[in-house]
């Protein structure tokens, strides 16, 4: 089996050279499918396998825009439509520096199966552009969000596709790609989720990832005849994901010890409880100030410069920043600190030998596109809502998230489940394969 899986990667790596994230996601998912691929004579005689790592449409353009100074800027535009299988395609928008083709593809393949895992009709995308909003202006976002839906408005809809937001794309960014798409469709449709409640968002919806990771490792726990409650937890980053992670697990009974931004890791022993939880969103999403601060304002809390939190003792972590932030010295220093469960926030947070020396360690190790799918599913409801131009209560659309991230662990673990203990990431890779590759059978060779 491992020459069939190598010989598949030698083959994708020469046709997609110097994309090493989007090589990393499909190795891990080929790893774990492979068995099927080759038991299963229909799916390698119709080259699912081939034909789903390969994107169905990539859409490079150029972003011009005028900054506050007058100068004209110039950044790269994407979008990448990887699989409509089982739907129109959704994902996220993302705006940093660090986005490349090679991330996109990346982020896009793992939503193809992180969609086909929610059950609900959506496929894989995503997009966004190396444009950094950090140190731009209202002004400047708003211009450059203008200039970038000139351009994809013409390859997205409703029915086609329907982005919503990722790092650096958050409400702010979300309403001017949504006010630049009605002006120039002249309509008012569900293109974009993460709107603002006033203009057809979805309540919930910003919560929603935060909110759905936590579930997720409050059914792992479950299973266990256990819980969250009591347990010593840590999370990475700080930004929407990590704090609703942080007020779910607060309101489950758990203490967050840790969390962390660019400059570095914050450990407050006592916990981090609603009060400084309210300091801090205001601190990120009103003043976008650094952590540092809580420092500052709070007695007893250390800051660790530069740092990832995996240091920090904890029964719980939760990686919720970037991709590859937790590798394999991290994993075993978390082992060894007692750690009993890690459960992804973020789309790959873990590299492989960290993935697998947890695997290896039988500790319960939620991956991403399983454990942090609130966030799409909530989108997909968004889109429900819309559809249907209604507005669920918060009641209703947290029951639903909580609903699919309930059914989503128990595919895995019907997909998962091993003589010893339930793995994860074969779990969901296997789960997330067999709908999305039955759909594809079905539609024939297109």
């Amino acid at each position: 089996m491992s020459h069939a899986v190598e010989s598949f990667m030698a083959d994708l790596i020469a046709k997609n050279p110097a994309e090493p994230q989007f090589h990393q996601a499909v190795r891990e998912v080929v790893e774990s499918v492979m068995p099927i691929v080759e038991s299963t004579p229909s799916f390698r005689q119709a080259k699912i396998l081939e034909r789903i790592v390969e994107p169905e449409r990539v859409i490079l353009f150029r972003v011009p825009w005028v900054d506050d100074k007058g100068q004209v800027q110039v950044n790269k535009g994407f979008r990448v439509q990887l699989n409509s299988a089982i739907g129109p395609y959704k994902g996220g928008l993302r705006f940093h520096s660090t986005v490349t083709l090679g991330v996109l593809k990346f982020l896009g393949f793992e939503q193809t199966f992180k969609n086909a895992l929610t059950g609900l009709p959506m496929g894989g995308g995503k997009g966004g552009s190396d444009f950094d909003v950090r140190g731009k202006s209202d002004n400047e976002v708003m211009r450059f969000c203008q200039a970038f839906m000139a351009e994809l408005f013409r390859h997205v809809g409703p029915d086609t596709d329907v982005p919503a937001g990722d790092l650096g794309v958050g409400g702010r960014e979300i309403g001017y790609l949504f006010g630049m798409y009605k002006k120039l469709r002249n309509e008012f449709t569900g293109v974009l989720t993460g709107k603002g409640l006033d203009w057809g968002g979805s309540l919930i919806r910003t919560e929603a990832t935060g909110y759905g990771c936590t579930y997720f490792a409050q059914e792992m726990f479950a299973r266990r005849g256990d819980s969250l409650a009591g347990k010593t937890v840590i999370v990475s980053g700080a930004g929407n994901v990590a704090l609703h992670t942080v007020e779910k697990v607060n309101e489950l009974g758990g203490k967050v010890v840790s969390i962390c931004d660019y400059d570095g890791a914050v450990h407050d022993p006592e916990g981090i409880d609603a009060e400084k939880l309210a300091f801090v969103k205001d601190l990120v999403f009103n003043r976008r100030g650094s952590l540092k601060e809580y420092v500052e304002r709070f007695k007893g809390v250390s800051f660790l410069e530069k740092a990832q939190p995996w240091a920090i003792p904890c029964d719980v972590a939760f990686p919720c920043a970037a991709e590859n932030t937790l590798n394999g010295d991290d994993a075993r220093l978390l082992v060894k600190n007692g750690c009993q469960a890690v459960v992804e926030g973020a789309n790959m947070p873990t590299t492989p030998e960290g993935i697998e020396y947890f695997v290896q360690s039988k500790i319960l190790f939620a991956p991403g596109k399983a454990a942090n799918a609130g966030g799409v599913a909530t989108s997909g409801l968004e889109m429900a809502q819309n559809a249907m131009h209604l507005s669920w209560t918060r009641e209703e659309v947290d029951q639903r998230l909580h609903q699919i991230m309930k059914k989503i662990h128990a595919t895995c673990v019907e997909y998962g489940k091993e003589p010893e203990f339930v793995n994860y990431v074969n779990g969901a890779n296997r789960a997330g394969f067999i709908k999305v590759a039955n759909s594809m059978l079905a539609q024939g060779v297109v």
